[in-house]
């Protein structure tokens, strides 16, 4: 039984709930919703083992809060004993308009503090990322108020396809694997 760690970023808090930050999380959660996955409190994150398909799924959402990632990272990776090739981080992506979502096998931080620390923990960017757009529509200087602001009405629809197709890249990387599942999702627009 092949196993794999599916890593969402955001973090810990009602305060985060639904916001752009925190859509690694929301991923993360609506997969092991999907597959009965129940989530516990355990070291450095909120975890849920799902088995679908004869595979084995750790779902992490770390407590370390967004700037600490790799911490939680690192750790549930050793832990379960999962390869770096079978670890999926689901985060959240401002140069990415809100239409798309980017399945990748490698690429740099591109700023954002969770992965910045995950590839410093890990000294690599060698490893696979679901990239969520949120859009960047905000006035200069008002980044950090973006990315911790909730969803605008309007916008509730499309999140909510993007991720039901998120959770159907997470079933598709682990069945047909990354290059497979890269060339079916990457250039969908919703």
């Amino acid at each position: 039984m092949s196993k794999f760690l599916i890593v969402g970023l955001g973090n810990p808090g009602n305060e985060y709930a639904n916001t752009r930050h925190n859509i690694g999380f929301d991923v993360v959660n609506a997969f092991a919703i999907k597959h009965a996955g129940m989530f516990k409190d355990s070291r450095l994150a909120y975890t849920a083992e799902v088995k679908w398909k004869g595979k084995t799924f750790v779902c992490v959402c770390p407590t370390t809060f967004m700037n600490l990632s790799g911490r939680a990272f690192k750790y549930w990776m050793d832990k379960e004993k999962v390869p770096l090739e079978n670890t999926l981080t689901i985060v959240d992506d401002l140069a990415l308009p809100i239409e798309k979502l980017r399945l990748r096998g490698a690429g740099t931080h591109a700023g954002h503090n969770g992965l910045k620390d995950i590839q410093a923990i890990l000294g690599t960017d060698e490893y696979p990322k679901l990239r969520f757009g949120i859009g960047n529509i905000f006035p200069k200087g008002m980044q950090a108020d973006f990315v911790l602001s909730k969803w605008k009405p309007a916008e509730i629809p499309l999140v909510k396809a993007k991720i039901e197709k998120a959770v159907e890249i997470i079933e598709g990387f682990a069945t047909i694997g990354l290059e497979r599942t890269m060339s079916t999702f990457n250039n969908m627009v919703f």
